[in-house]
């Protein structure tokens, strides 16, 4: 048998014990309801102390300062109470339900116990004076520690950029700016400018950088900030986009923050991605993009274009690449490697590309084979093809329309480094049914105008803005006038990406040097053909151009003399037939007549001397471009062309043929209108037509006699040519024209020459020119070789128009003025010039003082230029006072 123990305990005492563990139980039950108000009451009390050192805390977060980590452990142990707390309450009814018999018991006694631990558990834990004490803070918030930028690598020397790093930085720390945008081609060293700006801050307390490239997605923007705001996670990976938001919101509105975007290609919507806006609190955005249309989109205060770089910083980039080693292994070497360094026309991708390329390239005839194949075709050029080819024609495959990314294939039939007439190439386009000319030839231009501004921003044409080189050559300086003396261009590197994209449809030899057609195997696969600028003297036989619409051949002019009717037989679909500045061609082969679809024919500065009688044929030609033809005396025939609507006749001969005027009255559908005048029968009869007068775009008159009120109601005139004529005073009320009346958005009765931009004087009697207030929107005024001319604006016939609150040259941004010996004044006092840009002056030995003061001049960022021919002359200026002389005096040029 097993032994037997036992452990006895005096009845009391057990009793006792649980009566008390009864009691204990019970007054959970029993206290729940007191309980729960003095955890509300006591959590409320908490919850305003919270209160309070949460606003503290912002207000010094407001001042740029941060919390201190013992601030936020207490804030979160706080969060976490009044989460739990809340729950309690949250069943606090339910709880109170099942108690029974005046609260000493439950009807689920368990439950209820359980319940009413916790709510006593945690009314203690809220109670407890250490919580309490450790809210107590003397000093919540200390200045921020600004974090390390972590430098993003770059070459070890950069070309060329000092000057631009330093006028972004200084731009981009100006308290008004808070966001850059960086713009420029592909390749032209973006990105390294931001990766240099970058590596500038340091006092800021944040730093983010992201690539964005073409696919725009905002969660892989907002994943990269996260990453650097460490909020990234798997809590945050379970987040939507707009929680995403806010959080980043939340953190960066705290911060002193710098974001870096790098090739962005649409606007990238900050407040989406949570970014606040940086102009609350110093911070900054700095983005790069191809498409200067980003940077409005994006809000930027300050827009900069990164440019190519110029020849000199280019070769040293270049030599960098290179190496001194194989530029010193043949003394001919850095001669050719300026060659083609040269052909990298300043573009940092392609120098560093086609530089480390010729690096190990150390026999001249190696760098003479390179230059041959980049000058032949450099799309050829394994570096250039593989290389950068491709990054450049991103920003061509980033055009959202197929109508404009022809219009930009269509600029590479030009030679390289052509300057390209706005004007010009929107006639290609129309008539070769790119854009659409059924709706009204001017509507059409304007659209060609934004297309053209389209490939601008997006950095695939640049824009050279031209102020023609003076000539003394009166017409043909005159002719340089045209609305479009701003010109566009195709960077030559841009060029070769376009012509490799359209190699299978393009035959080019712009500028090639060629002496004839050259030879090609499949004629019928080319679509565009363009021998312009060589030296072919003779073109004949026929070529099967089934598919061909536009061919140049301009610009051979002073070796082609003659082409044969059977060349055209075979062209069924060409519209567009350029033939201009071909001064040795004197006619046309009647076998034009076979060119059923042409509707673009440009013969200007040829010697034709007659209309071919197969022009009459050409039954769907809208664009007929006749201008100086000097031996072209007759348009007859001309009536047979059904479809004209555009015929450029300045310069002509014709301008003399009494029976023009007749011809061109007949024209039902004529809509632009460019003609020279020279006789009083011709004028009188121009005169009178209603419908000539509101289709001539340039209007030249030569050694006539004019009342010059007689052109005012010519709608749509933007250029009047003066030469040798006498132009009679102005016969208008001046009065009646007033500031508000003079806005090109309007056309009050009074009003008139509302769309003339362009105006030149020469060899013309009179001695003031003041009917020029009523040209309001003036942008270019030459006179030249006026004796009599004594002041351009006369005081006392123009004071009554200026009482009327009109100023004259408002938006004249050119003003050229040339042997002129009387001149004395332009106008009386000082002018404001807003536009003006330039002021040129030769041979005007009494002009003294011009109307200029301190605040003449444009307001953008082209600076007004005073150019000059004689020192004495600048010597004698008469300034408005110090001022005006210390602003412009330095910038004048002698020409």
């Amino acid at each position: 048998m097993g032994a037997c123990c036992s452990v006895s305990l005096p009845c009391d005492q057990v009793v006792g014990q649980v009566s008390q563990w009864l009691c204990a139980k019970a007054s959970y039950i029993h206290n729940l309801e007191e309980n729960l108000t003095a955890l509300e009451k006591t959590m409320d009390d908490l919850k305003a102390k919270r209160d309070d050192l949460s606003r503290k805390v912002e207000r010094e977060e407001n001042r740029g300062l941060q919390r201190l980590a013992q601030i936020q452990v207490w804030l979160t142990r706080v969060e976490t109470i009044d989460s739990q707390v809340n729950e309690l309450l949250s069943v606090r009814n339910t709880e109170i339900q099942r108690l029974c018999l005046c609260g000493f018991c439950s009807k689920s006694f368990k439950k209820s116990y359980r319940y009413g631990k916790r709510v006593f558990m945690m009314l203690t834990e809220v109670k407890n004076e250490n919580l309490r004490s450790d809210g107590v803070f003397e000093v919540v918030a200390e200045q921020a520690q600004a974090s390390e930028v972590v430098k993003r690598p770059i070459q070890p020397s950069i070309v060329g950029q000092e000057k631009l790093l330093e006028t972004a930085w200084n731009r981009l720390m100006e308290d008004r700016v808070g966001i850059v945008g960086l713009y420029g081609m592909g390749g032209v060293g973006k990105t390294t400018l931001l990766k240099q700006i970058h590596n500038k801050f340091d006092t800021f307390d944040i730093v983010i950088w992201v690539v964005v490239s073409s696919n725009l997605q905002i969660q892989t923007i907002q994943e990269e900030i996260a990453k650097k705001l460490g909020l990234a996670g798997d809590g945050w990976n379970q987040k939507d986009e707009d929680q995403k938001s806010c959080d980043i919101y939340n953190v960066l509105t705290r911060k002193k923050f710098v974001l870096l975007l790098d090739d962005i290609w649409a606007k990238v919507d900050l407040t989406k991605i949570g970014v606040p806006s940086p102009s609350e609190n110093g911070s900054k955005v700095v983005f790069t993009t191809r498409n200067q249309e980003v940077c409005a989109r994006m809000g930027a205060d300050v827009e900069m274009e990164v440019q190519c770089l110029p020849p000199d910083d280019a070769f040293d980039l270049f030599r960098k690449k290179v190496g001194e080693i194989t530029l010193k292994s043949h003394p001919s070497i850095p001669e050719l490697a300026r060659v083609v360094a040269a052909k990298c026309h300043g573009l940092p991708l392609a120098l560093n590309v086609i530089g480390e390329a010729m690096s190990y390239k150390r026999t001249i005839q190696e760098w003479h084979d390179a230059i041959d194949d980049l000058k032949s075709n450099a799309a050829e050029f394994p570096e250039v093809k593989n290389e950068i080819l491709p990054i450049l024609k991103y920003s061509y495959d980033n055009l959202k329309d197929e109508h404009v990314k022809s219009c930009l294939l269509y600029c590479a039939l030009f030679p390289e480094d052509n300057r390209i007439l706005k004007r010009l190439l929107i006639e290609y386009w129309i008539c070769e049914g790119i854009i659409d000319g059924s709706r009204g030839m001017e509507r059409a231009e304007n659209k060609g105008y934004g297309i053209i501004g389209t490939l601008v921003r997006s950095s695939l044409l640049m824009v050279e803005d031209t102020n023609e080189v003076y000539m003394h050559d009166v017409v043909r300086s005159s002719l340089l006038m045209e609305e479009d003396t701003n010109k566009v261009y195709m960077h030559d590197v841009v060029r070769e990406m376009a012509l490799w994209i359209a190699s299978d449809q393009f035959i080019v030899f712009a500028g090639a040097g060629l002496y004839g057609i050259p030879k090609f195997m499949n004629w019928n696969a080319v679509r565009r053909m363009s021998l312009m600028s060589n030296e072919i003297d003779r073109i004949s036989g026929s070529l099967e151009c089934l598919e061909l619409t536009t061919l140049f051949l301009q610009r051979n002019q002073r070796t082609l003399v003659n082409i044969s009717g059977e060349f055209f037989r075979s062209m069924p679909k060409l519209a567009v037939l350029d033939l201009s500045e071909n001064s040795q061609l004197s006619e046309l082969p009647d076998g034009i007549s076979q060119l059923v679809s042409l509707k673009y024919l440009n013969m200007s500065w040829t010697n034709i001397e007659c209309l071919p009688v197969g022009l009459r044929e050409l039954k769907n030609l809208i664009h007929l471009n006749l201008e100086q033809t000097k031996t072209l005396s007759s348009i007859v025939g001309i009536l047979a062309l059904l479809s004209l609507k555009v015929l450029k006749l300045r310069g002509s001969r014709v301008r003399n043929n009494p029976n023009t005027m007749e011809e061109l009255l007949g024209l039902e559908h004529l809509e632009i209108l460019t003609i020279g005048i020279a006789s009083d029968s011709g004028l009188d009869q121009f005169l009178s037509s209603h419908k000539l007068m509101c289709c001539t775009q340039v209007l030249q008159i030569s050694h006539l006699q004019l009342d010059i009120s007689r052109l005012a109601s010519m709608e749509k005139v933007h250029e009047l040519q003066f030469i040798g004529c006498t132009i009679y005073e102005i016969k208008m009320d001046i009065t009646s024209i007033r500031s508000e009346t003079i806005s090109p958005l309007h056309n009050p009765t009074n009003a008139c020459f509302l769309s003339l931009s362009k105006i030149s004087l020469s060899f013309c009697n009179g001695k003031e020119l003041t009917w020029l207030i009523f040209a309001p929107n003036l942008t270019s005024l030459k006179v030249y070789f006026a004796d009599e001319v004594e002041e351009i604006i006369n005081k006392e016939k123009a004071l009554v128009g200026e009482e009327s609150g009109i100023v004259p040259f408002q938006k004249l941004e050119f003003l050229i003025l040339d042997s002129l010996p009387k001149l004395k004044n332009i106008y009386w006092r000082p002018l404001p010039f807003p536009c003006l840009r330039e002021i040129e002056v030769i041979n005007c030995r009494k002009l003294r003082k011009l109307p200029l003061n301190s605040k003449s001049g444009s307001s953008g960022e082209k600076e007004l230029v005073i150019k000059y021919t004689e020192r004495e002359w600048l010597v004698g200026v008469e300034w408005e006072d110090e001022a005006t002389k210390a602003r412009f005096l330095p910038s004048a040029i002698q020409v």
